[in-house]
């Protein structure tokens, strides 16, 4: 069994890592965990199993290095029941669960479901973990205090420190004894390097593509690739009782079509919630815009406003340069701002 401590040299021994002290303090944590499941749970009849080692919740800036560091644990946990997963993927999962749970009868959905998960591993590990959506919120509490109940240990990246977890939320007061609960079986560790990996990697590329054609598709392919590194999964977005479901979601990064986001009929909220969710968007095929597709053209616009506020990094395909994306029909003035922030969001260093 690999320790990270053993990972992280090798890797920067081989030139595919840089040194960063900052990521260099946090390894001795994981190696922690690591350690104390590798060790052989031995119980009876008349002796308790050891109580299990606490977690980590791992919080700080994007593109710091929280996600590989994670994923770079669990892949040496050789033998170790574990499981890497995005946390919003994990809750779809949760409440898809619950719904098949009160199917049976059941009282209490969450304890059954709680059982199945610890029954398969000893580890979660989670991604991105923040509360935006008062049905999650209503239910964490709970279910991590049956999973940490029955032994399984969590290991968590945020951007968020837990005090700051579904803040100004609704009810939140019945969310804030899982903070406690984090702070009582988890060790918080923030991650404090001052370098935006993520923004390096971006930082002198290319991030508007046009025309559409083979060549702007196979670049936008190559950026989700590099920094996502995998395929992605799809991403529910609760948003006042309603799913907006985004196509491939992996690491903080989203991808949808023009049309999947634009195309259907999402207003100012589905893009706040989507500008919540994610770092970075891989935005492809956006058309030529004017009389034919004006409210398309609105629901864009409104987009990148909420992209914008929120500093999310934008990689798009388009039909044209922004100044020429919508040259005729009503809006072409009012589109002159979206133009220029299309343009600034193209910038070294947006989203930073």
């Amino acid at each position: 069994m690999t320790t990270l401590r053993e990972s992280y040299d090798r890797k920067i021994a081989d030139g595919v890592l840089q040194a960063d002290p900052a990521q260099e303090a946090v390894i001795g944590e994981f190696d922690r965990i690591r350690e104390a499941l590798e060790r052989p749970v031995k119980k009876s009849l008349f002796r308790k199993a050891p109580e299990p080692p606490k977690g980590l919740y791992l919080w700080g800036g994007v593109g710091r290095g929280k996600s590989m560091l994670m994923d770079m644990f669990v892949q040496g946990l050789d033998g170790i029941p574990a499981r890497r997963v995005h946390f919003h993927a994990f809750m779809q999962e949760i409440h898809s669960a619950m719904h098949e749970a009160r199917k049976t009868g059941v009282d209490d959905a969450i304890a059954p479901v709680a059982a199945d998960v610890a029954e398969k591993v000893r580890l979660l590990a989670f991604d991105e973990m923040q509360i935006s959506d008062i049905t999650d919120a209503m239910i964490v509490g709970r279910l991590f205090q049956a999973l940490f109940a029955a032994g399984v240990v969590v290991v968590t990246t945020s951007n968020r420190v837990p005090d700051d977890l579904y803040k100004n939320g609704i009810n939140r007061e019945v969310f804030v004894p899982f903070i406690q609960l984090i702070k009582d079986h988890m060790v918080v560790q923030e991650l404090v390097s001052p370098t935006d990996y993520r923004q390096d990697r971006l930082a002198g590329s290319q991030v508007y593509f046009t025309p559409v054609n083979d060549d702007s598709r196979a670049a936008m392919n190559a950026v989700w690739d590099d920094l996502a590194g995998g395929a992605g999964t799809p991403l529910t977005l609760h948003v006042k009782g309603r799913e907006v479901e985004i196509p491939a979601f992996r690491n903080g990064m989203a991808r949808a079509s023009f049309h999947e986001l634009c195309g259907r009929p999402l207003g100012a909220a589905d893009y706040l919630a989507l500008a919540d969710a994610v770092r970075v968007l891989l935005l492809d095929n956006i058309p030529s815009l004017g009389r034919s597709n004006f409210n398309e053209a609105k629901r864009f616009v409104t987009l990148i406003d909420a992209l914008y506020e929120a500093r999310v990094r934008l990689v798009c395909s388009a039909a044209a340069k922004p100044e020429m994306l919508y040259l005729e029909g009503e809006g072409t003035f009012e589109f002159e701002r979206t133009a220029s922030r299309l343009r600034e969001m193209q910038s070294d260093g947006w989203g930073s």
